[in-house]
């Protein structure tokens, strides 16, 4: 029997083309419809309410019904709907976003490049580490380590940087200059009696044979989440980013920090440089820098950096990069109010107040029969999905036991994302205890309907 679509599902099936999505099984599917937001939650067009789970792309950080923000929007484009910051042009409100970024920022992150999105945000930060480079006289200084399981955007540069073989296949990615070394997963890719401590050594030896191996003075950063997001919710090991910052500053490595799911209170800190104490010579942010509610990135800069392009231009000129919309007035009002409320409110505080209760309903679910692991900080986690536990063994990929327990979550109200054989969660901020329940109570029926689910596909591989 033919699924029957509504008007708005017919329309998006013949034009809108998705991103990470299956663009066959899509014209049978159809989309999902969301067609407005309370709090924490939202509605399809149907009027069905969702708990929203993953703040919509991990960014929608206070909900989809703040109003602040709504007239922060407003009240500027009554005033100034748009100019730009070409040719030493400004707007009040991005003069005083980036005021603000500076004075929140870890070290000395003084300096702010806007942009749109966080991937432009790290497409960016290679091209400035590329500039850098060669204003200091070092063209071969150029290439760029990331980590397997990161994920730093899509474009090319910062799809290169990703480290998940779907973002390169068939895009002709990784570019040249980008390497890829081990990722921080212990339970991924820990040895069989292998303690943390000694797994850290390993691949923080790897790197270094690594650099060594390409030659030092050929690799211009290395570029990392605190914690990986879309690879899985991976959190360090806690003697890793001690190491890895010993060994970059050993071999004159920038160090590119990628904050853009764990910046603004989601680790429990205001970044996620606070909370594993990283000193980063870039640093990129988007996401809950507006809490989603406008297009908005920027690319922290260190004085040392800017520095050296500060006196390029008394010989090149102008500094010729940038986008149309960097800083647009509108964005940067409603980032700025965002800022405000984050502290009025007390944000970082509440994360720290509800997360432990959050860590708890999730560290609970590790004694499912289906998860091996149960990983997070803050208001980020993930339960790793595994048939044989002991030996962390997946269950089959053509099973997509994780997309099919997304889904029977979602007949139950609550969105959670399926990454792999991962489940990530990842709530707004202002979530409470009865809704972290309604959260969790949901997601652990759908885990025990999951049960039977396997028995049937075992039966039916048997």
């Amino acid at each position: 029997m033919s699924q029957v679509h509504s008007d708005n599902q017919v329309k998006d099936i013949a034009h809108f083309i998705h991103p990470y999505s299956n663009l066959d099984s899509h014209t049978t599917t159809g989309p999902l419809v969301i067609v407005r937001g309370e709090g924490c939650h939202v509605f399809d067009e149907q009027g069905r309410r969702y708990l929203e789970g993953m703040s919509g792309l991990w960014c929608t950080s206070l909900g989809f019904s703040e109003q602040r923000l709504v007239d922060a929007a407003h009240a500027q484009l009554q005033v100034l709907p748009y100019y730009h910051s070409f040719n030493h042009r400004s707007h009040v409100p991005g003069i005083e976003l980036a005021s603000k970024l500076a004075q929140l920022a870890p070290g000395h992150l003084n300096h702010v490049l806007f942009a749109n999105s966080g991937s432009e945000a790290n497409d960016s930060a290679v091209k400035l580490v590329w500039y850098y480079n060669n204003l200091l006289g070092r063209p071969q200084k150029k290439k760029i380590i990331a980590r397997r399981q990161g994920y730093h955007g899509v474009t090319v540069a910062s799809g290169s940087l990703t480290g998940l073989a779907p973002v390169h296949t068939n895009f002709d990615l990784p570019i040249a200059g980008i390497i890829h070394t081990d990722s921080p997963s212990y339970y991924h890719a820990g040895l069989p009696g292998e303690s943390l401590e000694a797994f850290s050594e390993r691949i923080i030896a790897n790197l270094e044979e690594q650099i060594l191996s390409e030659g030092p003075e050929t690799i211009a950063a290395f570029i990392a989440e605190p914690v990986i997001g879309s690879g899985g919710v991976i959190l360090p090991p806690p003697n890793y980013f001690p190491r890895l910052q010993a060994l970059l500053r050993k071999y004159d490595i920038l160090f590119i920090v990628d904050e853009v799911i764990t910046g603004f209170g989601r680790t429990g800190q205001l970044f996620g440089s606070n909370t594993y104490d990283l000193q980063p010579d870039l640093m990129s942010v988007a996401k809950g820098l507006s809490s989603a509610y406008q297009p908005i990135s920027a690319l922290l800069v260190s004085d040392q950096i800017e520095e050296v392009l500060r006196q390029a231009s008394r010989k090149l000129g102008g500094f010729t990069h940038g986008t149309t919309y960097a800083a647009h007035p509108v964005c940067a009002a409603v980032a700025l109010e965002t800022l405000k409320i984050y502290q009025e409110r007390n944000i970082v505080g509440h994360v720290q107040s509800i997360a432990p209760y959050f860590q708890q309903r999730l560290q609970q679910l590790s004694d499912h029969p289906l998860v091996s692991e149960a990983r997070g900080v803050g208001l980020l986690g993930a339960l790793e999905l595994a048939a044989d536990k002991a030996q962390r063994q997946p269950f089959p990929a053509q099973w997509r036991l994780g997309e099919w327990i997304q889904q029977h979550a979602l007949s139950q109200g609550v969105i959670v994302r399926a990454i792999g054989n991962a489940i990530a969660l990842c709530p707004p901020l202002i979530i409470d205890q009865p809704l972290v329940d309604e959260l969790f109570d949901s997601l652990s029926r759908s885990l025990d309907a999951a049960v039977e689910h396997v028995r049937q596909l075992s039966a039916q591989s048997a």
